[in-house]
């Protein structure tokens, strides 16, 4: 039996029964608090560290996080805020020191009993209470984000369990015991066997297996359509009191799986049959064994006490509490509507198709399905096209395209099963092959397109080139695994689930290097077809973060190419500036980026290559210059939205920002090596402003940079100062920034400064090819506009949207509608670039010491000590072999 309801105040006291032993190193008199030794502390915190079981270690740190972070924030201002006790951010200071220290006893439901506060509340809470660059640390993100994951998966899943499959669609009456089995044994299952518990895909069709486990159990007078006639003659009945008694004594047999009623209930959740049954026949069968209930022909007894062992020992939230609607558990208003359940069916009896709305699971389903579809006609081994292409080679690729294919697949295989959890090779097996079905028809597609643009056949060169395919095929299993997991289906990434399986995981996997597989992006978009927009732009977003980051990690070989791009002489440059106000022409392809060498010929690519002509000059990489034609574009646009949250008052500083970070990116591109695009882009911004005397603090830049899209805290939080050694971002502008560029940096405050970089032309995204949806709406489409006609300078974001309505599109109110809809979407675009205000700076932003505003020790009184700092920047060394974090925040320009 699950948990009977209780009330959001303190728990009962049976299950404040914990392990008392903190993991923390202290001794043993540690382990228990000792109020004496907390007199300096308000009694109500401390009583409250009683009751949450906080050891002595614990409630200090979480009394320091108090006075330091939260004691001195300003009043609430929201609603909800207000709602906020002192008691509730005393419990939220408990738990950050509980995690930081690995002292927490009580499970995470149990802590929100005490606390009086809901998992979405009390995550909302802790996150909000981040004014400070250390208040959270990223180990304490992680628990959070752990957390919040499994709980949006587990709500989608219970309301699936009680909307769709369960009420009315196969019990005709709600039995309570079989309510609360199911249910548990899902959860008890799904905790066992699956080590990575936020996998929505996988975790719905082990509930499937559940479903079908207690269906078949049932009589048919008891079931509804379809699964009345579904549960086949074979049906097992219930048991009788002899068969009971006798249950002990008889010999288990295996689990026997009734596949007709399994197939209904894939079949009405649009779900893959053979998935589901490599799940039954591995997962959930090993995890039928592992209880007991293997052969067992009535329901089962209740698996309470197992799972209630395994939510203590995962000190997690207890999702039984669903069941009876826990406070704990309740989802916010905005979860609620998000996750619509599914419409009754028609009772009238007439024949009008009534729209199923886009759960999270149904819309996962979907995607899955619509890419078998995709893939129906194609093969996971080459193709007879192929094997054509293969033959024309000068040395034939064949043997070692099937060799590299089956190790990787090997590789795969066993790294899914490492990250998901036992018994799920079969599962990996299976999304290996559609990827390789993908890969092959990609590389006919592209080897199609290279022959008639070239009139070649001979691809000897490119079909024998190994980063080329392992790029092709992590490509595949990259739409594969995202369709699956479910990114790039909303447009915001905060309603995207992320698991241990989300990008760059498959570069790790077959050890591939982020800069080679950037390569075959474009090319491989072009040549799908039938590729859907969300997972355009999920590729797009992973182009985004290879130029970001990902490239610039310290193995990379994008640093052999600008060090053999420096060897040319300072007249070979990655990308030479005055290409910048130049079109983009996207028409490289997946040839002419692979088979570029280091010292590029002016032969065709695809073609074999003869020796260059003796005295002529050597292009450059196509790869490399490619690469920063992109990376620069991308680096202005990150840095005109945020120049445009925060200095539209000062228009003129923009470019020589850019230039700046342009200079940077290409003369001392040794500062991105295993750092992050943004962290020079921050850095660049706050430098001119000193040089400039415009008063921009680093918090300010900081508190912009948090509202933007696809940012993590991590960026500014943690930024690599040398080897080993990690801090905030101002620690790096003071340590390394600022040392390096700071002659540069003088430069514009000199009457002559350095030229100007030209702004670089922006144009359109070669994935936007198709219109997007307006959200909340299901024939609204807003596409970029494709007449050039009008000057971009003069155009309003208004006038820079079409709207395409579909026929039949309904009443007058639905126009209406539209207009509202797209008058909310204007209002927040002219929020965003049309110069407003700056954003308030985080209250107290931990980049100062002992209260001062800034790192130099400067207040924002206007004047500038710029002369002054310049003069003494010269005393200090350009490297420091150690220092103390306390005088790190005086030397800065």
């Amino acid at each position: 039996m699950p948990p009977k309801k209780r009330s959001s105040g303190t728990p009962q006291k049976k299950e404040l029964k914990g392990n008392t032993k903190s993991g923390s190193p202290d001794s043993s008199e540690n382990a228990v608090l000792s109020p004496e030794r907390h007199k300096d502390k308000e009694s109500e915190f401390v009583s409250l560290s009683e009751e949450l079981q906080a050891t002595n270690p614990i409630c200090d740190h979480a009394w320091r996080i108090w006075e330091r972070e939260i004691r001195s924030m300003d009043k609430c201002s929201s609603i909800y805020e207000c709602l906020i006790t002192q008691t509730h951010q005393w419990g939220a200071c408990l738990f950050i020191a509980g995690m930081e220290l690995d002292g927490i006893s009580l499970t995470f439901t149990q802590f929100l009993k005490v606390v009086g506060l809901s998992v979405k509340q009390f995550i909302s809470l802790v996150r909000k209470m981040d004014v400070n660059v250390d208040t959270i640390s990223p180990k304490v993100n992680t628990a959070l984000k752990r957390l919040e994951n499994k709980y949006n998966v587990t709500l989608a899943l219970y309301q699936r369990f009680v909307n769709d499959l369960t009420v009315p669609c196969m019990f005709l009456s709600r039995r309570t015991e079989l309510w609360e089995s199911s249910w548990t044994m899902f959860l008890l299952a799904k905790g066992t066997f699956l080590q990575m518990e936020d996998d929505l895909v996988i975790a719905f069709q082990l509930l499937l297996c559940v479903l079908e486990f207690f269906t078949k159990r049932f009589t048919p007078s008891l079931l509804q359509s379809p699964y009345k006639s579904a549960v086949s003659s074979s049906t097992l009945s219930p048991p009788t009191r002899t068969s009971r008694r006798n249950q002990g004594k008889a010999k288990p047999r295996p689990p026997e799986m009734d596949v007709q009623l399994l197939e209904t209930l894939c079949k009405e959740s649009d779900c893959s049959v053979d998935e589901v049954k490599n799940v039954y026949q591995t997962t959930f069968c090993a995890f039928l064994d592992s209880v007991g209930l293997s052969g067992l022909q009535g329901l089962p007894p209740t698996l309470s006490k197992q799972y209630e062992e395994l939510y203590h020992k995962n000190k997690d939230f207890d999702a039984r509490l669903f069941l009876v609607d826990d406070e704990t558990l309740s989802p916010n208003k905005t979860e609620v509507s998000k996750v619509e359940m599914t419409p009754r069916k028609n009772l009238s009896g007439d024949d009008v198709a009534i729209p199923v709305p886009q759960t999270p699971i149904r819309a996962a389903m979907n995607s899955i399905q619509q890419l078998r579809v995709d893939l129906t006609s194609a093969s996971d081994q080459p193709s007879s096209n192929l094997l054509v292409y293969y033959k024309n080679c000068t040395v034939d690729p064949t043997e070692e395209i099937r060799k590299r294919v089956e190790e990787l697949g090997q590789v795969f295989i066993k790294r899914f099963a490492q990250a998901v959890g036992q018994h799920c090779e079969g599962l990996g097996r299976k999304r290996f092959n559609l990827g390789a079905q993908l890969y092959y028809k990609v590389m006919e597609s592209m080897l199609k397109s290279e022959e008639k643009r070239l009139s070649v056949q001979n691809f000897s060169k490119l079909l024998n080139n190994a980063a080329f395919h392992t790029s092709l095929l992590a490509c595949a299993l990259e739409v594969v695994m995202a369709t699956y997991v479910g990114f790039g289906r909303s447009s915001g990434a905060s309603d995207s689930v992320e698991t241990d399986l989300c990008f760059p995981w498959i570069l790790d996997v077959f050890r591939l290097p982020a800069f080679d597989f950037y390569k075959v992006i474009e090319s491989f978009i072009k040549a799908e077809p039938t590729l859907k927009h969300d997972m355009m732009k999920h590729l797009e977003q992973c182009e985004h973060v290879i130029m970001e980051s990902l490239a610039w990690k310290a193995d990379s070989p994008l640093f052999d190419l600008l060090k053999q791009s420096r060897e040319e002489g300072p007249g070979e440059q990655a990308e030479p500036p005055a290409t910048l106000n130049q079109p983009l022409h996207h028409n490289h392809t997946a040839a002419d980026l692979y088979l570029s060498p280091v010292r590029p010929s002016r032969q065709p690519p695809a073609t074999e290559a003869e020796p260059p002509t003796p005295g002529t000059k050597a292009l450059r990489s196509n790869s490399l210059s490619l690469f920063y034609k992109k990376l620069y574009r991308m680096a202005y646009l990150r840095l005109k939205t945020l120049f445009s949250h925060l200095l539209t008052s000062h228009p003129e500083l923009e470019p020589i920002i850019w230039t700046l970070l342009q200079h940077t990116l290409q003369n001392e591109y040794e500062l991105m090596r295993d750092r992050h695009l943004d962290q020079l882009i921050m850095s660049a911004m706050y430098a001119i402003c000193k040089v400039k005397n415009v008063d921009l603090r680093f918090k300010t830049i900081v508190t912009a940079y948090k509202e933007m899209p696809n940012t993590n805290q991590e960026t500014f939080k943690r930024v690599l100062i040398r080897e080993g050694q990690y801090d905030s971002i101002i620690v790096f502008y003071n340590l390394v920034f600022m040392q390096k560029l700071k002659t540069n940096i003088l430069q514009y405050s000199s009457p002559r400064p350095p030229p100007l970089s030209p702004i670089p032309r922006i144009p359109c995204s070669p994935y936007k090819n198709s219109p997007l949806r307006v959200p909340g709406s299901n024939n609204v489409y807003v596409s970029p506009l494709k007449s050039s006609r009008m000057s971009p300078v003069v155009m309003t974001p208004r006038s820079r949207i079409l709207i395409s309505i579909g026929e039949s599109f309904g009443s007058a109110d639905k126009f209406q509608k539209i207009n509202e809809m797209v008058s909310s979407t204007d209002w927040s675009l002219k929020r965003s670039l049309g110069g407003g205000s700056a954003p308030k700076p985080l209250k107290r932003l931990r980049f100062d010491m002992d209260g001062q505003d800034e790192a130099d020790g400067s207040k924002s009184s206007g004047e500038s000590t710029l002369i002054q700092k310049l003069a003494e920047m010269s005393k200090f060394p350009t490297t420091s072999t150690e220092y103390q974090p306390k005088n790190l925040k005086k030397h800065i320009i």
